[in-house]
């Protein structure tokens, strides 16, 4: 065998070879596609219908947000109607109301100074310094200051 039939001979081996290695590729890369298309397919079986889920999930939420502006804005109302409600009250009875205990209280201290079987009361007194004052004092003191 002369030197160019060897190497025609390894070229041959080295070609077997690397086809060999290229086919066993191939067949782990055919089995990857097929494993990755079966999950493809398994996601997409399973997603569709948390997909359709989640959409009627965003409607009844959406029912329930429409219903809390209803509410919200009868609260409102209700709110503003009580308001007016309360200044109405407030300005038709509060100045008679006010005008009626102001002539009540007149009229009792006016009856409390005429009767004779209820004691006077003490006058009050005010501490200052260790020492109590009478009001009566208080005032004939800052009467004379004046």
């Amino acid at each position: 065998m002369s030197g160019g039939e060897v190497a025609g001979i390894l070229v041959a081996v080295f070609w077997a070879i690397l086809v060999s290695f290229l086919a066993v590729a191939l067949a782990r890369l055919a089995q990857t596609l097929r494993a990755t298309t079966k999950l493809v397919a398994d996601v997409t079986d399973q997603a569709v219908p948390l997909l359709a889920d989640a959409s009627a999930a965003v409607r009844s939420a959406q029912t329930q947000i429409d219903r809390v502006d209803a509410i919200a804005s009868d609260v409102q109302e209700v709110t503003s109607n009580a308001s007016a409600l309360s200044t109405t009250v407030a300005s038709t009875f509060g100045g008679p109301l006010v005008k009626v205990a102001a002539f009540g209280y007149g009229v009792r201290r006016a009856l409390g100074g005429r009767r004779e079987d209820v004691p006077a009361r003490e006058p009050r007194r005010t501490v200052i310094v260790g020492r109590t004052v009478s009001r009566r004092e208080k005032r004939g003191a800052r009467g004379k200051r004046d």
